[in-house]
This record gives C-alpha cells, sequence and structure tokens, in this order.
C-alpha cells in the first residue's frame, strides 16, 4: 500500500491512502489521525489500512466507508512523517566514501567495511516534497543529496539484521539537504553535524515493501535513483548496487544499544555506483569525480532558483512514491 500525510490536522499532517498509480486519495483518519499513530499500532492498523488500499484501487467510488476519494495534488502534501522521533542516515555506499576520501589523499579505513557510517540527523521537522529549501546564504554550498530511506515499527534494543528485517515497514525517498562549506570546520571538532545539515524533504508517498515486487529483496531497493537538476538530467545510480550495508544491517547498527522508536526514519546515505557514468546523486560526489579527473572541480553547488527532482521509477516507467521537487530560495 500507499501512505501519505496532508498539511492539514496540526504538525503531524492527516493520514491518507493513495493509489498505486498516485492519482486518487482518501483520508484514513477512522483507522489513525496521522502516520505516526499508525506506526505505534501497526498490527492492528496495517491490516485495516491495507484493506483502504484495496477498496481505493478495485473502485470508482466517490467515498469509501463515508469519506470522499479526492484527486492527488501534491503541493497540498506534507512529507509522510512530517516530522519523526530519529532520523538515523547512513553512508552504506562505499564508492561515494572511498572517492570523497580519494580526493583529499586519505584511505578508507578498514573498519568502514565492517561498520557502518551513521549519525544522527534533524527529525523535527521535514520540508513537504514540494517546499523550497530555505537557505540564508548560498556560499554555505547548499547541495542536495538523493537517498532511499526506511521506516520502522518498534525495534527493541541489540535487534540482529535478521530481526530488524523484520520491523522494515515503509521504503520512501529523501532530499538530505547539506550545506558543504560548513561541514569541515564542524567535522574538525571532531562532534559531528549540526548548522550543515538543515531540514531534509521526504517523498510524497511511503509505500511497504510488498508494494516494490521484486524490487525490494536482499533489504534492499534494486532500481535506479533518478534525479534531475533545473529539468536536466543528474544520475541514476542503481540503488541495489555497491550497498555495502543493506537496510536490515543499518537498523541494527542504529539499535545496537537502545531501542528505537516506531516512526524511527533510516537513511541509506548518498545513493552512488562505483560506475561513474550512471551519473551522480549529488553535486559533492560530482565534484569529487572532476577532482580526480581534472585535479579541480568544475561544477559550483546549487544557487537560489535552481531546481530538484528525485524520483523512482518501476520497471513499467511508473513513479513509485512521486517525485520531490524542490527549488532552492533564500530564507
Amino acid at each position: 500500500m500507499k501512505l501519505a500525510s496532508l498539511k492539514e490536522g496540526g504538525r503531524d499532517g492527516t493520514l491518507i491512502v493513495v493509489s498505486k498509480d498516485l492519482r486518487r486519495a482518501v483520508r484514513a483518519t477512522g483507522i489513525a489521525p496521522t502516520l505516526q499513530r499508525a506506526l505505534e499500532d501497526w498490527s492492528n492498523t496495517a491490516p485495516r489500512l491495507n484493506g483502504l488500499y484495496e477498496a481505493l484501487q478495485g473502485s470508482a467510488a466517490e467515498t469509501i466507508n463515508g469519506e470522499p476519494v479526492f484527486a492527488v495534488d501534491f503541493t497540498a502534501f506534507a512529507s509522510p512523517l512530517p516530522r519523526a522521533y530519529e532520523f538515523v542516515d547512513g553512508s552504506a555506499y562505499l564508492p561515494h566514501v572511498a572517492r570523497v576520501r580519494k580526493a583529499r589523499g586519505a584511505e578508507v579505513p578498514e573498519s568502514f567495511y565492517t561498520d557502518p557510517l551513521m549519525y544522527q540527523a534533524v527529525s523535527a521537522g521535514f520540508y513537504g516534497p514540494r517546499d523550497p529549501v530555505l537557505v540564508a546564504d548560498e556560499a554555505y554550498g547548499i547541495d542536495l543529496e538523493a537517498e532511499v530511506v526506511i521506516v520502522t515499527d518498534d525495534v527493541p534494543q541489540g535487534a540482529t539484521p535478521a530481526q530488524a528485517s523484520g520491523h522494515i515497514q515503509l521504503v520512501g525517498l529523501v532530499n538530505d539537504v547539506s550545506l558543504r562549506h560548513l561541514i569541515p570546520g564542524e567535522l574538525a571538532k571532531g562532534f559531528g553535524f549540526l548548522q550543515s545539515k538543515p531540514r531534509s524533504a521526504l517523498s510524497p508517498v511511503f509505500v511497504t515493501p510488498d508494494e516494490l515486487g521484486a524490487a525490494w529483496r536482499d533489504d534492499k531497493v534494486h532500481l535506479p535513483l533518478l534525479t534531475h537538476i533545473n529539468g536536466a538530467w543528474f544520475g541514476a545510480p542503481e540503488a541495489g548496487v555497491d550497498m555495502q550495508f543493506n537496510f536490515a544491517q543499518l537498523v541494527a547498527h542504529a539499535a545496537r544499544t537502545r531501542p528505537l522508536s516506531a516512526g524511527t526514519i533510516v537513511g541509506s546515505g548518498t545513493v552512488a555506483n562505483e560506475d561513474t557514468g550512471k551519473g551522480a546523486s549529488c553535486f559533492a560526489e560530482l565534484r569529487t569525480v572532476e577532482t580526480l579527473r581534472d585535479g579541480k572541480p568544475s561544477t559550483p553547488f546549487m544557487r537560489f532558483g535552481d531546481t530538484v527532482r528525485i524520483e523512482m521509477l518501476d520497471a513499467g516507467g511508473a513513479s513509485i512514491f512521486g517525485a520531490i521537487e524542490q527549488r532552492i530560495a533564500q530564507a
């Protein structure tokens, strides 16, 4: 099934069920007022939400269970989780990590191949999928990061990867906004990201893994992640290729010393392949490839007025999650 949230009903939005073709939707407030509430009682709400999804698929009715069916307008959508208790973001694509380190003359530590990189990201609020990205100054080095994310129900502390796999309930996309010129100074302090990681935007719709069919296997999404900048193709690396750690391993890593609350978002990190011909999912990646090839980067970071579109298509060319479409704007 496909779930989303409208920009109504408060800070956590209003839960809706969306048709497979992303054209029609119906409010699900008779089951749960918000997606967060649904995840907190997932064993009970998921079957009922799936029933509503099937009713929406199989009928042209104007109402379902007394709720009006309406045409999808993504500008009215909040992120599926307008805010979350946790967003932990990994960096599971080691070609990206290796290239960035090589460009500055550093080797990849052996531990990176056995122990995932992960940090605590901003979760107090997410941009809607059509909201502008607000930044105070272009000099901050504005960048996108196109990633896949999953959402869990309650995960117990110490869950193994095999156990964690069963707690992955939803899949989506994120534009994990980064301010690249602020990152070096923050990391030099040895205490991680803060000002360099503002709010991100989630895809209009999250889906259950079964909605992906054969593309969801080994706890990975085996499809290209397509990015356009100002309408021009930017990259389409394969999300299921070169992912050193799958989502079950990332969830288990996050839960090693603490339980994860229902609604926890876990990010894959910037999707990248060894094959640079498949393009990039962030400007830092492209600039690194240029540096390794030419001795210096030639592509600037994003400027006010630039647009980004992030999307994933199924084997038939249909959008799965809807597109994240954002414009960079001055705060």
